[in-house]
């Protein structure tokens, strides 16, 4: 019997499966001919995307499709790095394959060679890919290695923000890896997540302002039902009854703005919160007077601690830090 493009099997691959996309070893393990692969491929029922590789159009193909080139073209492969997070198509489709292996590089692809695949990856994902814990350790670990930490704990938060894995989990894999590069680094990261401190500018008003100046370790994440409904504060030093809110991003729309002067006018009526919102620019580079403000807040309501010299500051010849320390 000939096997053309019409057989079950191939259609159930192509359009439920695969995007449309095929292998030659796929076709021939359904009981397709050399033969039969050359009619379809006349017939322009099959058109060829690389040496091995099929589609059943000739247009422009989709992300969706240009990952199971990939995948088909290097296989046994799989989806990697930045492919294997979600929401994350970036620019060229990431692949690993095992460290024993060479192939030819698919279009649009960069190929990862790794050690112990078969531990790290899902087979059964469609298209296989890293598990997703592996593969944030892997995106974390390379952009640790070109010393940037703010985009490797970017991409943490934005895993962690999918709530399709949580940093146990990812802490977990760690351990169960072998050499890492940055792994130190990596995990010191992962601790602060773990503490609530859920982006670039949370984790920089933690370490560059509270604990490089000796303030006191506020809470992170207390949801608060001052407005009625439930929000969550960034900073709360609670003995002093200050909110300290991190604005990453400019509020364009008054909307957003109103929402802000709403939950602090709340936060302040209903338990005599005071809300101190922090930018970007009073983190990074003017963390010094933005910690020895907060500190004299904190003074005024009570607290009785001593604000330290940061290790930046004290790097400086004739350099004091900020206001008073």
């Amino acid at each position: 019997m000939t096997f053309g493009i019409g057989h079950p099997d191939l259609q159930h691959l192509l359009r439920r499966l695969q995007d449309g996309v095929v292998s030659r070893r796929q076709l021939l393990a359904m009981g397709a001919t050399p033969n039969d692969l050359r009619r379809m491929l006349r017939r322009r029922e099959l058109f060829q995307i690389h040496p091995g590789v099929y589609a059943d159009h000739n247009g422009r193909a989709t992300r969706a499709q240009q990952e199971w080139v990939a995948v088909l073209a290097a296989w046994p492969a799989a989806l990697g790095f930045e492919s294997a997070l979600p929401d994350h198509p970036g620019f060229a489709v990431q692949v690993v394959i095992a460290d024993d292996r060479t192939v030819r590089r698919p279009p649009h692809a960069v190929v990862h060679r790794i050690g112990g695949i078969d531990a790290r990856v899902d087979w059964r994902a469609s298209p296989p890919r890293v598990r997703l814990e592996h593969a944030t350790i892997d995106v974390m670990s390379r952009a640790i290695g070109q010393d940037d930490v703010a985009s490797a704990f970017t991409t943490l938060c934005t895993v962690i923000h999918s709530r399709r894995t949580s940093v146990a989990r990812i802490e977990q894999s760690l351990a169960g890896r072998g050499r890492v590069a940055g792994r130190r680094t990596l995990a010191a990261l992962l601790a602060d997540a773990r503490t609530g401190a859920c982006s670039v500018l949370e984790r920089g008003y933690l370490h560059r302002v509270e604990r490089a100046h000796g303030l006191p370790t506020g809470a992170r994440q207390r949801r608060s039902t001052a407005t009625g409904g439930v929000t969550l504060q960034d900073v709360r030093y609670d003995d002093q009854g200050l909110v300290v809110e991190l604005d990453g991003l400019l509020h364009e729309r008054p909307r957003a703005r109103d929402a802000d002067a709403r939950r602090d006018l709340a936060e302040l009526a209903i338990s005599d919160g005071l809300t101190a919102r922090v930018t970007y620019g009073l983190v990074f580079g003017g963390q010094c007077a933005t910690a020895a403000w907060i500190a004299r807040i904190l003074r005024r309501r009570g607290w009785q601690g001593t604000l330290i010299t940061c290790p930046t500051a004290r790097r400086a010849l004739d350099l004091r830090c900020g206001v008073t320390c």
